[in-house]
């Protein structure tokens, strides 16, 4: 068990919470949330020890291992992957590395040996003999295949490094697991092997993700960061959502009540406190009216910036046409023979593990790219607001936000443009930023804001949730599924897709596609009984 005693943190004047008790238990995944900022990954921080809070302090069950998912990927590249995933636990690491060097001793001598026979009894106790199978069994359920095992670190690609992090800090069953955005950069096969990992882990877990599906598929309780405070929930993401939105109303609605009382009173006073006849009346009401205390509601960190996406005009029924296209990056084919027609109807979600594929398929289609092989044909109603996976390019400049958002308005005036940052959470100061140093998800509301201003009737986002809060993600969400034009999208967002797509296509790792008119849920169906 881990448990926070009176922690506060404070930076300065501000506060980002105080006086947290919590206990977080064996057999239970709790979910850190809140919005950007709030300090979730700082609260897991403090529970790991990597940074000391304010006040209070953090209890560990004596005796308990606590593993931590690792977030700089280049950390370990000097070392195998298996020796990787076996750091997991710095104890049967050590031990490991211990005898290794006692048994490349050339004066081995007899106090060696029994330094050794103790070492190897204590390696046998802790299942040492397994330890490179176990890890293997790990690497493998989130797809890091055999051949590669025993490769460093430094060889990897980064979305492998991720998943064998990950496979570090799930080594070795430990006590007490954090594990902060583990989702982040896994395909849709690992994520789905992670939360069954999850679900059947019997230890205690504290998580922080963004993943409204992962939350709702693997958390037992809540962990919500927000008023400064940190606030416990049985249930999972979407128990809390509709539980805090239902709390709110029902304190609003409270003291509204209370304010409709209290300004009855203060009208009697007013009207009879100088009337000897009803003075006592008076009286009496002046102690109820001090009686009433409102319910104190600060201000939440959470913010939903307003995404709506409008058309310029209705969609005709050519929409596009796909017909073997091929591709090829530096004599690797990247797309091979891909042909679909796209109807007015369709949201079509990418989905598989080459993500190469997708997004150069997105950008032969909106013309950033050319194929080698084949023709697409865009139909003449048809006009398309694209979201590309890297827009750092959009941001090479020294321009505030009022005046990069300008070039792709319509409307060129202040107050337009001002209004229209506002709604997408730049307000007052904010919207003078320079585009250059804004953060990851400040440049994905800034893109989602050029996407609404061209009003086209074909939306192609790849990874528009990449960056995005909670938040953010839900406004997005409900502003795709209130759209009436046609949509391409690649997502890992299990939420995202299920919701929003009515038709399929993956990519397979050569190029390819298979090409299903079905709903997510139906796909995984589909793809779990193939």
């Amino acid at each position: 068990m881990i448990s926070a005693n009176n922690i506060g943190l404070r930076f300065g004047k501000r506060v980002l919470f105080e006086d947290v008790n919590i206990k977080f238990e064996k057999g239970n995944c709790y979910g850190i949330i809140g919005a950007n900022g709030a300090g979730k990954s700082t609260f897991l921080k403090i529970l790991s020890g990597e940074i000391d809070s304010t006040s209070g302090e953090v209890m560990i069950t004596k005796g308990e291992r606590l593993s931590v998912l690792k977030q700089n990927h280049n950390e370990y590249n000097n070392y195998s992957v298996l020796e990787t995933v076996i750091m997991g636990n710095q104890k049967l690491y050590g031990i490991m590395k211990e005898k290794e060097a006692l048994y490349m001793k050339e004066d081995f001598n007899d106090a060696d040996g029994i330094k050794v026979g103790e070492l190897e009894s204590e390696f046998a106790l802790m299942n040492g003999w397994e330890a490179e199978s176990d890890a293997a069994i790990l690497l493998s359920g989130l797809g890091i295949e055999n051949e590669v095992h025993e490769c460093m670190m430094s060889e990897l690609k980064d979305s492998d490094k991720v998943k064998v992090l990950l496979a570090q800090a799930l080594f070795g069953e430990p006590d007490i697991l954090l594990l902060d955005e583990p989702t982040n950069g896994l395909d849709i096969e690992a994520k789905m092997w992670l939360e069954e990992f999850l679900i059947n882990f019997e230890n205690t877990v504290l998580v922080v993700s963004h993943d409204r599906h992962f939350l709702n598929k693997v958390c037992t309780h809540m962990v919500d960061i927000d008023f400064e405070k940190v606030k416990l929930f049985v249930g999972n993401y979407d128990f809390w959502y509709e539980s805090s939105q239902l709390l709110l109303k029902q304190m609003k609605e409270s003291n509204k009540k209370k304010e409709d009382k209290i300004k009855e009173l203060q009208d009697f006073i007013r009207r009879f406190s100088a009337n000897a006849s009803k003075s006592k009346q008076a009286t009496s009401r002046k102690k109820s009216l001090e009686k009433i205390q409102l319910d104190e509601i600060k201000p939440s960190s959470r913010k939903y910036p307003y995404i709506n996406f409008e058309i310029e005009r209705p969609l005709g029924k050519e929409v596009l046409t796909l017909s073997m296209i091929n591709k090829e990056i530096e004599g690797k084919q990247i797309i091979k023979n891909v042909g679909f027609v796209m109807d007015n109807t369709d949201r079509i979600a990418f989905v598989g593990t080459n993500e190469i594929a997708k997004t150069t398929l997105f950008k032969i289609i909106t013309g950033e790219l050319e194929q080698d092989t084949g023709t697409i044909k865009i139909g003449t109603t048809a006009s398309i607001s694209y979201f590309p996976k890297n827009h750092d390019e959009y941001f090479n400049c020294d321009e505030n936000l009022v005046e990069w958002l300008r070039q792709y308005s319509y409307d060129k005036d202040d107050t337009f443009v001002r209004g229209f940052l506002g709604r997408m959470l730049f307000s007052g100061e904010e919207a003078l930023k320079k585009v250059n140093v804004l953060s990851g998800g400040e440049k994905v509301r800034c893109m989602m804001s050029k996407l609404m201003l061209s009003k086209g009737n074909i939306l192609i986002l790849d990874e528009p949730t990449n960056h995005l809060d909670i938040e953010s993600i839900t406004s997005l969400n409900n502003a795709m599924k209130n759209y009436n034009g046609a949509i391409l999208f690649a997502s890992h967002d299990h939420e995202l897709i299920s919701t929003i797509a009515n038709r399929i296509i993956e990519f397979k790792e050569d190029g390819s596609i298979i090409d299903k008119r079905m709903t997510y849920d139906e796909y995984l169906e589909w793809k779990m009984n193939k």
